[in-house]
């Protein structure tokens, strides 16, 4: 994806949920990237989204070896990742979780959290947690998340406003 690629999803396009490989890093350097700087632009400052933009390199290397310290799972559409989730499966918690802007609000996001969910589940996990952002907060209180705690992270000189949220897992018998 180039800066200058607006990702759609054609109301038929099919969304493939799978584990991330090395070739998905430099998407997700993209859909992070993207996520941040438009799609939190209602909820934090440029200057804020700036800095929290240059947390993580934007090249897919750096991604590449995120992989090999997180559980990734991705979301593509026309075999680009549209989205991903990074967990840490020993600590029971969910490290990242972004979708291009111009698809959040899809079940894209909701449907990556059911898998690492499930994935929780099978290692005896009986909670997750996350540290979210003000935007990804409010989605995730309505899906049933408990609010721990207000806190402020500092990124490049600004501080950025996240939440501490856990949720108890239950298996649900299909």
């Amino acid at each position: 994806m180039s800066n200058s690629d607006e990702q759609q999803a054609p109301t038929s396009a099919r969304v493939i949920y799978r584990a991330a490989l090395a070739r998905d890093a430099a998407d997700q350097a993209e859909v992070f990237y993207h996520a941040v700087m438009q799609g939190a632009a209602t909820h934090y400052t440029l200057d804020e989204r700036r800095a929290w933009a240059q947390a993580l390199p934007r090249e897919g290397s750096a991604w590449a070896v995120r992989q090999a310290l997180y559980t990734t799972l991705i979301a593509t559409c026309d075999g680009r990742c549209v989205g991903f989730l990074e967990i840490d499966l020993d600590a029971g918690r969910i490290e990242t979780l972004y979708v291009w802007p111009s698809l959040a609000g899809r079940g894209i996001g909701t449907t990556l959290l059911v898998h690492a969910e499930r994935m929780l589940l099978e290692q005896g996990k009986g909670k997750v947690e996350i540290e979210a952002s003000s935007m990804l907060y409010e989605r995730l209180m309505r899906r049933g998340w408990e609010n721990l705690g207000e806190q402020w992270v500092e990124r490049s000189g600004e501080s950025l406003k996240r939440y501490r949220l856990s949720k108890a897992l239950n298996a649900v018998e299909t």
